[in-house]
């Protein structure tokens, strides 16, 4: 069975939960100083901006993917650590990047610090990273 992207509208019990897991994993500098996880994960949830991959009915890894300036953006990309090094963060990138290139609107990846997983993702998709305070 495939990795699915998709857009989280209506979370399931599961899924919230799954999101929980995959936020807990979260590297310290995926999220801005002052930042909280939870918080962060009800905005895009409330805004419609979460994106995530599911296998076999549970969410793996998720992002926000949001429009700015005909530019969309892909951040707090993040995979549950028992799951990293699969290609599942490639998996959620590379459909980001579709759907970008669909709507005529080019894909940037954006993150609080330079990090290198996020570098080394950015130049194999061939995608600008963009450092921000509140990715």
């Amino acid at each position: 069975m495939p990795v699915v992207v998709e857009a989280v509208r209506t979370p399931s019990h599961q899924d919230r939960l799954d999101l929980a897991k995959i936020y807990a994993d979260a590297p310290a500098e995926l999220f801005a100083p002052g930042e909280a996880a939870e918080a962060w994960l009800a905005a895009a949830l409330a805004d419609g901006s979460l994106i995530a991959a599911r296998f076999n009915d549970r969410l793996l890894g998720a992002a926000r993917l949001t429009t700015q300036d005909h530019t969309w953006r892909l951040s707090h990309l993040c995979v549950r650590s028992v799951t990293r090094r699969r290609g599942v963060g490639l998996r959620l990138v590379s459909e980001a990047q579709r759907m970008a290139h669909e709507a005529g609107q080019p894909l940037r990846l954006q993150a609080t610090t330079e990090c290198a997983a996020m570098q080394a993702l950015a130049s194999q998709l061939h995608l600008a990273l963009e450092l921000s305070p509140t990715a």
